[in-house]
């Protein structure tokens, strides 16, 4: 009877220690939290705010690692810096960053300048120049990160979005490019551009070609269902108060659905106007 008695004893303090392991394990597995930033590098280090763990000993951050490697930083206080100019590093490299921390202390550690690693716009055109077929070619050095490239044609007294090419992002050599353009009659003007997180626009020089097309023309220009362009061309359509009301590539206009007025047409390389009879 006493060993009975003895068993019963021991079975909920293998219990109870049981679950104290078990409180411990999941304890251990929720201590920690990552920062990851990701980007190009740009020649600039990150600067981190490192607030105290929870418990009050230490710091919050225990490790930082670039590109998997193990920082030798002294992250070990209330504000360190991450020196990226020791790994190694060429303008434009890929960089991976992480920020291991603990995740009893408050609102974590913070970056302050996460944006040193964003791609900036630093290409330099090489060459410039739209084919007789009607590519538009060109060149760059200096890319510093990955942007994408957008195209534009000057027409109708202004800049005009035609496309789009992914940029390389990568400076160690020339970059090739090519975009086919669709050329309006006479003569056409056609520039690149990219946007960082600036917001700023980093514009090449503007390439001139001429098609040597005839002047597309149009009719009626009193309207009752359709308009009728003499060839395949790129056209916007507006109401009198200036909204865009169709926009398109063709060699008709579909006006069954306008309200009656005046509209305005721009196409090819030109700018009209029309009647909607009703």
């Amino acid at each position: 009877m006493k060993m009975e008695s003895l068993q019963k004893n021991i079975t909920p303090l293998r219990m109870n220690y049981l679950s104290v392991i078990l409180f411990c394990l999941l304890s251990s597995v929720s201590i920690a939290g990552n920062i990851v930033l990701e980007g190009n590098y740009q020649g600039k280090n990150l600067y981190v705010r490192n607030p105290f763990a929870g418990s009050g000993v230490g710091f919050c951050t225990f490790e930082v690692t670039v590109n998997g490697s193990v920082t030798t930083d002294e992250w070990n206080s209330s504000a360190f810096e991450v020196d990226l100019s020791v790994h190694n590093l060429d303008i434009g490299d890929r960089v991976v960053v992480v920020v291991k921390h603990k995740d009893d202390c408050g609102v974590g550690p913070k970056v302050l300048n996460p944006e040193v690693l964003n791609p900036r716009s630093t290409f330099e055109v090489q060459s410039i120049g739209i084919s007789n077929d009607g590519v538009l070619n060109w060149s760059t050095t200096g890319e510093t990160g990955v942007l994408t490239y957008v195209i534009e044609q000057y027409r109708w007294n202004k800049w005009v979005y035609v496309g789009e090419v992914e940029g390389k992002g990568i400076s160690k050599s020339p970059n090739s490019y090519s975009f086919k353009v669709t050329p309006h009659s006479g003569e056409n003007k056609f520039r690149v551009k990219q946007v960082d997180y600036t917001g700023v626009p980093n514009y090449s020089k503007p390439v001139t070609y001429n098609s040597g097309g005839n002047a597309i023309a149009f009719n009626p220009k009193k309207v009752e269902d359709y308009i009728d362009f003499t060839s395949e061309t790129m056209f916007e359509v507006y109401d009198i108060h200036g909204n865009i009301v169709k926009k398109g590539y063709s060699n008709k206009i579909d006006a069954t659905n306008l309200s009656k007025g005046l509209y305005y047409l721009n196409f090819d390389n030109q700018t009209s106007e029309f009647m909607k009879k009703r």
